[in-house]
């Protein structure tokens, strides 16, 4: 059962009642990310998720985890392009107290000075070991060659030279400017009563005030065609491919969902059988789905041997090419729909994974899509539909590329420029 309220304040909370478990999950999700930055604050919305657990007026950084962790629950974050989200899972018997912990940190974090010089050296350290994870590297690099200078391209942990200059008080102004309650969402999934959970919330969220800042639009980025390599001294190439997606909130979201499960969503799917199992040419290969506000990408990720790098991409683009020409046979239509109405199904299974469905929903989409109705759309999926998703996403081809590995020549790339694009527009960018 699922009720949607709105606080005087403007803040929208969805509750969702599940009799059967004995735990409750609660998010604050606020509709900010690095894609809402400039270049110049790049990084502030992720500075700001770690402040949010150093120390408020009511509790020190100990605490605040110790309130949560010393009962069994767990408490965190993330941020990401688009969205941060803070969130608690606890016995259903600490609502209030996972209630008082998140409205604590959101409107009474202190942000000292001393606090945020020590934070500055944690993330920089962050961002350092994200350097040494090739596939962090090659995502932050994927995301410039796809989108440029768009807010999309910018990195979400920011830049050592960004950091570095980040103070009390422009914390604090972004945080009032962005953080208020008609930009955020409160969702709490659980055993839970829902009147009485009506009153927890007002107590604890309702003095939150703040409207946000008019000026910002989400932009409508067009997907570039660049291909980008950045050497690094690693075993393997790591390679990302990209190919036009679909929007946040796209009518045929699930039939893309549909195709990339059976083009590259699992070790059943066509370059997971051909790739690793028939040839022997990688462990790793897989494509997945983002969606954005008013864009959106699907990508391909190998990880290979330097040596097989070309018969790999020689590969991939015949299985891309073959899979556009074929499609799915009605047949196997129906299979892939009962695998992606399984996926779904059991990615409810837990009050966190339904709390983090219906905050998301509910921020970026205003409304909430009920299992019943999910799985009707996923029933509903023609072969023409099909046809139309496969003609606006893997029929259009393979737009832009990143690729981080060891002694990247111009050999490499030209095999990347010659086998893989038939393109003529595209542009080779060394980092």
């Amino acid at each position: 059962m699922y009720k949607i309220i709105t606080l005087d304040n403007g803040l929208r909370v969805v509750i969702e009642k599940i009799d059967y478990v004995n735990s409750i999950s609660v998010g604050l999700w606020v509709k900010n990310g690095s894609r809402r930055e400039s270049k110049e604050q790049n990084g502030i919305s992720h500075f700001i998720e770690h402040m949010l657990f150093k120390g408020t007026k009511n509790r020190s950084a100990k605490v605040i985890a110790e309130s949560i962790e010393e009962v069994g629950g767990q408490i965190n974050a993330f941020t990401s392009k688009e969205v941060t989200c803070f969130y608690i899972k606890a016995l259903d018997s600490y609502l209030e107290l996972s209630l008082d912990v998140l409205s604590d940190m959101l409107l009474n974090s202190t942000f000292d000075e001393k606090d945020i010089e020590k934070e500055k050296s944690v993330i920089l350290d962050e961002i350092n070991l994200s350097e040494d994870t090739p596939e962090e590297v090659l995502q932050d690099l994927h995301s410039e060659s796809v989108w440029g200078e768009d807010g999309l391209a910018l990195p979400i942990l920011g830049t050592p030279s960004t950091v570095s200059k980040f103070s009390s008080r422009e914390l604090k102004e972004y945080l009032q400017s962005v953080y208020v309650p008609d930009n955020s969402i409160l969702s709490i999934s659980g055993k839970v009563d829902v009147e009485h959970t009506e009153k927890l919330v007002n107590k604890y969220f309702g003095a939150w005030s703040g409207e946000i800042k008019e000026g910002y639009l989400y932009s409508s980025p067009e997907i570039n065609k660049i291909h980008m390599l950045k050497n690094k001294e690693i075993e393997q190439v790591h390679l990302s491919l990209g190919i036009p997606g679909l929007k946040a909130g796209d009518k045929d979201m699930y039939t893309l969902l549909l195709l990339n499960n059976y083009f590259g969503g699992g070790a059943s799917s066509l370059l997971f059988q051909s790739l690793r199992e028939d040839k022997g040419l990688c462990y790793s290969v897989y494509s997945y789905a983002s969606a954005f506000i008013n864009t959106g990408l699907v990508t391909i990720y190998a990880a290979v041997s330097p040596q097989l790098l070309e018969e790999a991409t020689k590969n991939i683009q015949y299985e891309l090419e073959n899979f556009v020409v074929k499609s799915i046979s009605e047949e196997r239509l129906i299979k892939a729909k009962e695998q992606l109405k399984s996926h779904y199904i059991l990615g409810l299974e837990s009050t966190g994974s339904r709390m983090f469905s219906n905050g998301k929903s509910l921020l970026f989409l205003d409304k909430i899509q009920t299992p019943k109705q999910v799985l009707n759309k996923i029933d509903n999926i023609q072969i023409q539909d099909i046809i139309r998703v496969m003609n606006n996403t893997f029929g259009e081809g393979i737009y832009n590329s990143a690729m981080v590995g060891k002694d990247l020549s111009e050999g490499e790339e030209g095999v990347m420029r010659g086998d893989m694009y038939a393109y003529k527009n595209i542009k080779s960018k060394r980092v």
